[in-house]
């Protein structure tokens, strides 16, 4: 299998999703991509055991991708190993009545990883300007200042949304928290497949949503406005990488790939040294517990 390289996925300063490949060509079948997440997955998490003891940083890592693009069992793979505690996923929906009480970002403020833990979003901050520019008569629900109809929100103010979501990021990097966003690129002929799947498959039956079919007519839409975002908020510090989803297995190995070369990033987390008056004294605790 050919070397994963963050390089390769991540987006610097031009991007066509109508061109970027939906699945990478590998020659690897589904037992050594497996093994290779296997061993990654053991890596990410001894790290965050270090990471926990160093108590200087959390991760944040943002899955955004249409319907069925494998976000859920993506997570579920990826980070099965960690300890359970230092972990925590947050699944963002429509926001409820309380939430629209506050500015868009406050949910997602309340939801971000402790020091020495990851957070998963799974669906991010940035449905605020997807989701909400497909449909803007969504947005009527904040009660914002200055608009009281869909054709009051104008172009500066997708800018300016924009613009806050960077300061956001900026923010939050400044303050401690690894920022690490991932977009899973799937073809409009894999997602059919999946909903079909879903369709003819007893036990996934449940996941079957007619809201996912009217979606998908907006398809075209939701491209051109995922590029756009991608585009003005991929920052050095806040990197996006877009993934080849078709293969779910392989985008999984992907993920987990790139998020472990970026924490080597970080050479100064570390596991914290024992304090001199303990190391000074180790014989006679020994001594003790004996």
């Amino acid at each position: 299998m050919k070397s994963i390289q963050p390089e390769d996925f991540r987006v610097v300063s031009t991007l066509d999703l109508s061109t970027f490949p939906t699945r990478l060509q590998v020659d690897a079948d589904s037992e050594e991509k497996e093994a290779k997440l296997d061993k990654v997955q053991e890596k990410l998490s001894k790290f965050q055991d270090v990471m926990y003891a160093h108590n200087r940083y959390g991760v944040l890592i943002c899955l955004q991708g249409m319907d069925t693009s494998g976000k859920d069992s993506l997570i579920r793979e990826v980070f099965k190993e960690f300890n359970p505690r230092g972990v925590v996923v947050q699944s963002f929906k429509s926001p409820n009545s309380t939430e629209l009480e506050h500015d868009y970002l406050w949910r997602h403020y309340l939801a971000l990883p402790e020091k020495g833990k990851f957070a998963v979003f799974n669906r991010t901050h940035y449905e605020n300007v997807l989701v909400t520019r497909v449909h803007p008569e969504y947005l009527l629900n904040e009660n914002l200042p200055g608009i009281e109809k869909v054709e009051e929100v104008t172009p500066e103010f997708w800018e300016k949304r924009m613009e806050q979501i960077n300061h956001f990021e900026q923010h939050l990097v400044e303050n401690g928290t690894i920022v690490l966003k991932f977009y899973l690129h799937m073809s409009k002929e894999e997602q059919r497949q999946r909903l079909l799947h879903r369709l003819e498959n007893g036990e996934d039956n449940w996941k079957f949503s007619v809201g996912d079919l009217k979606e998908r007519e907006r398809w075209d839409d939701y491209m051109k406005y995922y590029q756009e975002a991608i585009l003005k908020t991929a920052k050095p510090h806040a990197p996006w990488f877009v993934i080849p989803a078709d293969d779910k297995e392989m985008s999984r190995y992907i993920v987990a790939k790139i998020i472990w070369e970026e924490m080597q990033r970080y050479s100064d987390i570390k596991a914290p040294e024992l304090d001199e008056s303990v190391k000074a004294n180790m014989e006679k605790y020994r001594k003790e517990l004996e």
